[in-house]
């Protein structure tokens, strides 16, 4: 639904990432900007932020990357981890845009299944 109120569905042939300003032209040719929603996160900061990148990374954690912090969906365990390692930890709530992965689906938490592909939630 848009902030006007119009409904719409919207259907892909593959997993895709849409971005804040992204447009989506609809069957009627009318066009909808797509607007990150603001969700609850915890930005991370440290003095060894690379490590704590490194970790957050090597547990496959969606996370987005900006200039002397990171943002991760809040999550209790990788907090704890963090503050464990001698970071700190800040809840905010934000648009949240996680770089993609190596593969092109870390923005989405998507995998494929290879040629016996089904649709299903995660």
């Amino acid at each position: 639904m848009t902030d006007g109120g119009m409904t719409f569905v919207l259907e892909l042939e593959q997993t895709t990432s849409l971005a804040d300003g992204d447009q989506i032209e609809i069957a009627d040719g009318k066009r909808v900007r797509v607007k990150a929603k603001s969700e609850s996160l915890a930005k991370i900061t440290g003095t060894n932020l690379l490590e704590l990148a490194w970790h957050i990374g090597n547990r496959h954690t969606p996370c987005q990357i900006a200039s002397g912090y990171l943002l991760i969906q809040t999550d209790h365990v990788i907090e704890h981890m963090i503050k464990h390692l001698g970071g700190s930890v800040e809840h905010v709530i934000e648009p949240f845009t996680p770089l993609g992965g190596a593969y092109g689906h870390g923005r989405t938490n998507s995998h494929e299944h290879g040629a016996s592909a089904h649709a299903h939630a995660h």
